[in-house]
């Protein structure tokens, strides 16, 4: 099997992530304050996140994730949608993924200089269903069967899909990560990149060591990329730092330096301008992307910023 992950940074010495999904839908109009977030535009508006996905495209994305970070059976069931339609809800996120890449790469000149983009189907943690913060945190009040048989139900659906890789992520803790790279397993055609989120420049948001984390990831041929996404940025080139001894690439997409209030379901802080990208290539990070708060013209200037420290 291709390691899709290794052949994209030696034909390229990188990769480019797309940016935040829902709060870039929030920011052309959507109302995303709702427990199932974006993946409540599967059903209201699938047009609007398949405009978001070219426009990353465009912006220079090499990977677009799925609007399916929140969706789970039982998010969507407490929406009104038995399983039938939750789980073709799903496979949409994907189609939609799809038509906005054969769009996008239907014209001649978006190709110059480009690979073909691929599709990620993102696996958001348990704690995001529970719409409470509970992905900064990672204070479960379930056991590890739990969280195995939640993650293997929407696995077992986006697995059978044209989704090119899993993409597991904003874990908070350990355990979640453990639990995600044992399902990996079950399906042993795919591959994924699994990134957690950070409290600091040391520690995922539960508090474990981000090393030991990420050196999960070197005992799995199915994750080919292992990192940090919706993180303060500041934290960032630490935390590389810490995983130097990790053979596995190196993935990292913060957010835009504010902090997520659940109780207020809003964003607050301040932003952190751009990003030291050139530090962190050089600290081992070679795909590079954007989180929540960030958009296409973020996008845009990291692959800029790139090709520069390639040449």
């Amino acid at each position: 099997m291709t390691n899709l992950i290794e052949s994209r940074i030696e034909r390229q010495g990188f990769a480019i992530l797309d940016g935040g999904l829902a709060t870039e839908l929030e920011q052309r109009g959507a109302d995303l304050d709702h427990f199932l977030w974006s993946a409540r535009l599967l059903a209201e508006a699938p047009d609007l996140i398949g405009q978001v996905h070219q426009d990353y495209l465009a912006a220079g994305a090499d990977f677009i994730a799925t609007a399916t970070y929140q969706a789970s059976f039982s998010g969507f069931e407490r929406a009104g949608f038995d399983r039938g339609p939750a789980e073709r809800l799903m496979r949409l996120s994907v189609e939609l993924a799809m038509h906005a890449r054969e769009r996008f790469w239907s014209s001649p000149e978006n190709r110059v200089g480009r690979l073909p983009p691929l599709i990620a189907a993102s696996i958001g943690p348990y704690g995001a269903c529970l719409h409470d913060g509970s992905e900064y945190h990672g204070n479960y009040d379930i056991g590890r069967q739990a969280l195995l048989d939640f993650h293997r139900a929407r696995m077992d659906i986006l697995a059978d899909t044209p989704a090119d890789l899993f993409a597991l992520e904003t874990i908070p803790l350990q355990e979640e990560g453990e639990v995600l790279i044992q399902l990996l397993g079950e399906y042993p055609g795919k591959q994924a990149w699994l990134s957690f989120s950070c409290r600091d420049g040391q520690h995922v948001s539960h508090g474990e060591r981000f090393a030991d984390c990420a050196a999960l990831a070197d005992a799995s041929d199915q994750v080919v990329a292992v990192g940090i996404n919706c993180t303060a940025p500041q934290h960032v080139s630490e935390l590389l730092e810490s995983a130097r001894d990790v053979h596995t690439p190196l993935v990292v997409y913060p957010n835009s330096g504010e902090h997520w209030i659940a109780t207020d379901n809003r964003w607050a802080g301040h932003e952190c301008g751009s990003f030291p990208v050139r530090d962190w290539y050089e600290r081992g990070a070679r795909l590079i992307g954007g989180c929540c708060r960030t958009g296409p013209e973020d996008i845009r200037d990291l692959r800029k910023e790139l090709l520069k420290i390639v040449g």
